[in-house]
């Protein structure tokens, strides 16, 4: 859980910089709410799938995920 958490809280804060640093640069409106959750939701999703494939792509020896 404190991984989620973690993933959560760098997302939110490298998407508000990007954000605001993409914002400025096409002069378009800045909404930090909205690009804090769509920031955190990508992160979540990329962390977790690389986590799945790679936690599945070689199973241990002896193991039954096979």
């Amino acid at each position: 859980m404190m991984k989620q958490l973690t993933i959560i809280v760098w997302a939110v804060l490298f998407g508000e910089v990007l954000g605001y640093i993409g914002g400025t640069l096409e002069q378009l409106a800045y909404k930090p709410g909205e690009i804090g959750i769509v920031a955190a939701i990508f992160a979540l999703v990329v962390v977790n799938s690389i986590t799945y494939i790679t936690n599945h792509s070689l199973p241990v020896k002896g193991s039954e995920n096979k």
